[in-house]
C-alpha cells in the first residue's frame, strides 16, 4: 500500500509572501518588516523577534503562543492606531487559493483506498480559515500540524514522530510531497519516505506505478 503525506502551504494552498511583505510594511514600515518578521521572498525563516530576542514566528508556528499573543506582539512595532483586525487582515494576506483540482487529486487518491495524511508548519490562523473554506480536515486520515505538535519541519524529530504514528506495514511505501528542498532532503534522511517537490512532479510516478492521472 502507498501513503500519501501531503505539505500544506506551497503544495495544496498557493502563498503571496510579497502581498504579506508589501501589507505589514505598510503597517510598520520597511524596516520594521524586514527586522520583525524577517521576510525574504519565500518565506523561508518568516521569524519575528520581540524586545526579549524571542524568536516569536518560530513560537507562533509550534503554538507556544496564541493566536492573541502573536498579534499583541506584532502591534507593538505597527504604528499607532494600528488595530488587531489589521495585522490578521495582513498575515492573512500570505493565503491565495487552492486549486480545486488539488483537492479532488486527494479525493481521488481516498475513492481508491489509500491513506492520506497532512503534515504542515502553519498556525492557527491560517488553517482555521484554509479548513473552514476547503473544507479540508475531512479529506485526510489525520492532520500533523506544527502548532499542535510543538515542532516543525525540518526538524527530524517531527518525521520520526510522524512516521510512528502512521505506523506503516513492512511493505507499505510513503509518498512525501513538499515544496522547500530542505524539508523534502532532512525526511529522507531521517525516515524511509519517497519525497516530491510537487503533485505535477508526482504524476509520472502515479502514472507509472498506479495508472492515476491528475
Amino acid at each position: 500500500m502507498t501513503i500519501y503525506v501531503f505539505d500544506l502551504g506551497g503544495v495544496l494552498i498557493n502563498l503571496n509572501v510579497t502581498r504579506c511583505m508589501h501589507a505589514f510594511e505598510e503597517l510598520m514600515g520597511e524596516q520594521n518588516m524586514r527586522t520583525i518578521l524577517g521576510m525574504d521572498s519565500r518565506g523561508e525563516g518568516v521569524k519575528a523577534v520581540s524586545v526579549a530576542s524571542k524568536q516569536l514566528m518560530v513560537d507562533f508556528e509550534q503554538g507556544l503562543i496564541s493566536t492573541d499573543t502573536f498579534v499583541q506582539e506584532v502591534l507593538a512595532y505597527c504604528r499607532p492606531g494600528t488595530t488587531p483586525q489589521q495585522v490578521i487582515d495582513a498575515w492573512m494576506a500570505m493565503l491565495e487559493d487552492l486549486p480545486t483540482e488539488r483537492l479532488a487529486f486527494i479525493d481521488d487518491l481516498r475513492s481508491r483506498g489509500y491513506k492520506t495524511y497532512l503534515l504542515s508548519n502553519g498556525n492557527d490562523l491560517h488553517f482555521e480559515f484554509i479548513d473552514r473554506t476547503y473544507n479540508l480536515s475531512p479529506r485526510f486520515d489525520a492532520l500533523f500540524l506544527s502548532q499542535k505538535m510543538h515542532m516543525a519541519k525540518p526538524d527530524p524529530e517531527i518525521y520520526r514522530a510522524v512516521h510512528q504514528a502512521i505506523h506503516p506495514a513492512p511493505d507499505d511505501e510513503i509518498i512525501f510531497i513538499d515544496d522547500l528542498e530542505l524539508n523534502r532532503l532532512s525526511a529522507e534522511k531521517t525516515v524511509p519516505w519517497r519525497t516530491f517537490s510537487s503533485i505535477a512532479s508526482l504524476s509520472p510516478f502515479l502514472f507509472r506505478h498506479f495508472h492515476i492521472t491528475s
